[in-house]
């Protein structure tokens, strides 16, 4: 009886891998090989029109049409040569100060103002712009969703077909991460090489996109972001710089280009008052207080515990990841109909609630458990006509020790009224001609750059500080913003 049913169990399941595999033939536009393929170009669009709005609301639009209208032009110059001429590509600067670069399905690339003031010439944005097309035109997503809905497939017949095997899940999840790391490298690699190529073919040298990688690698080490190549989702930068320059090399010779362009000097003065960095209007923390000047409020943040502010969300956390607050909006009704919705979405089971006053403000304080391993305080308060929801979380056990920690931040909300808190803008990008040949610490100690942000300073602009400049020449240097618009 046993064999039997295992039998009916594999016959079900052969069928099931052969619907899919007859389903699944498709042409990579890149290689021409067929390949297995579960998701249309037709589902490819539909997934970034749905995906596009949710980042612009995560991250927002740069405000600066020169810049927008600079990727847009040679973003649709380099589609126009790519391996999928005929999507409706798009191509948006974010206000992030992150320094990246992305594409999601059906042609939309994204570049952040912080990638942006790291280029340091048109070729060297030229290559990165290529690489993400590739990611578009090698339809990487689609393999990889492709893959995966594979892979699950086949964990849920193993888990299926064995009991031994469902003893072993967990391991097994975990090695099936670890394959899709290597897929991921694999894209990644393929995405350089065709960055090298649609880059050359519309007149960059490609060998700046390599140089690139290394501002790439000292930033993230300078952030203490590297991992092991065998864990990143990305090539190790040092074998980019490597393997880039030798495709580049290649790929010139075969076209036949002896000259191509860089353009150094045009693209520092477009990026001349270009955003540096985070903007304070959005919020910052000074002294563990976080200020938001446009919406006029603050509140105090733990000491220790680190902040991340995006459009949508604040989230706060100490180091260890063991507790974390969590600050959105809650809508711009009542405070019941806020209460309301809060549970609803996550079915909190509510423990405690209760109505009170925070520095004037009406509010509803809640302890509820989100799970029976997870527990929070939830602050509702009513400011200026909208509903600010603070929820402090953290595992149920250790709850208790986090929770004046919560408290204490949701309770200091109030209003900001001081006008040198207000009055506070991000910083710029601010293009220099070098006077005199000399360093580029001498440069920039010659234009009252802090000490502390040399090296900073040496990296945004692709260099070491000793290395030589010469007079005239171009250099990035960094100045308090006014609230002007660039």
């Amino acid at each position: 009886m046993k064999n039997t049913t295992l039998r009916l169990r594999f016959s079900a399941l052969g069928l099931v891998f052969l619907a899919l595999f007859v389903y699944s033939c498709a042409r990579n536009p890149v290689t021409g090989k067929r390949q297995f393929m579960l998701v249309s170009e037709k589902q490819e669009r539909a997934m970034g029109l749905a995906y596009d709005p949710q980042v612009i609301q995560e991250f927002g639009l740069y405000d600066n049409k020169e810049l927008q209208d600079f990727i847009g032009k040679y973003g649709k110059q380099m589609a126009n040569i790519s391996h999928r001429p005929k999507l409706d590509y798009q191509f948006r600067i974010l206000d992030s100060p992150v320094v990246n670069a992305f594409a999601v399905p059906g042609g939309f690339v994204y570049f952040t103002r912080g990638i942006m003031a790291h280029f340091n010439n048109e070729a060297e944005f030229a290559g990165v712009l290529g690489h993400e097309i590739g990611h578009i035109t090698a339809r990487h997503s689609a393999q990889q969703q492709s893959q995966q809905i594979l892979a699950q497939v086949g964990f849920l017949a193993a888990m299926i077909a064995s009991e031994k095997f469902r003893d072993y899940s967990d391991l097994a999840q975990t090695g099936l991460g670890l394959l899709f790391l290597k897929f991921s490298r694999s894209h990644e690699s393929q995405s350089d090489k065709l960055g090298v190529e649609y880059s050359t073919k519309i007149g960059y040298d490609a060998h700046q996109m390599a140089n690139f990688f290394q501002t790439i690698g000292r930033i993230q080490e300078e952030a203490g972001a590297s991992v092991p190549t065998f864990l990143s989702t990305h090539p190790d930068p040092g074998d980019r710089y490597n393997t880039v320059h030798k495709l580049a090399t290649k790929e010139q010779t075969k076209a036949g280009k002896a000259k191509l362009d860089v353009n150094r000097d045009k693209y520092l003065r477009m990026i001349d008052g270009l955003m540096y960095g985070e903007d304070p209007q959005l919020g910052y923390v000074e002294s563990d207080v976080f200020y938001h000047p446009q919406m006029k409020f603050q509140f105090p943040t733990p000491k220790g515990w680190q902040t991340i502010n995006s459009n949508s969300q604040v989230q706060i956390a100490p180091k260890d990841g063991k507790a974390a607050i969590i600050l959105t909006i809650g809508g711009s009704g009542s405070l019941e109909e806020a209460k309301r919705a809060a549970v609803s979405a996550d079915s909190l089971k509510v423990i405690e609630s209760r109505n009170i006053t925070v520095n004037g403000n009406d509010a509803i304080a809640m302890t509820a458990d989100l799970n029976p391993q997870v527990r929070l305080l939830m602050y509702l308060i009513k400011y200026n006509g909208t509903v600010y929801k603070f929820t402090g979380l953290s595992e149920t056990p250790n709850f208790n020790g986090y929770e004046n920690s919560f408290t204490n931040c949701f309770k200091g909300f109030k209003s900001l009224n001081d006008q040198r808190k207000i009055n506070v803008y991000a910083d710029k990008i601010k293009i220099v001609t070098v006077a005199k040949d000399g360093t580029l610490a001498d440069v920039l100690k010659a234009n009252n750059q802090p000490t502390a942000k040399h090296e900073e300073l040496a990296i945004l602009n692709g260099m070491q500080l000793k290395d030589k400049v010469t007079k005239g020449m171009l250099i990035k240097t960094v100045e308090k913003g006014d609230g002007k618009k660039n």
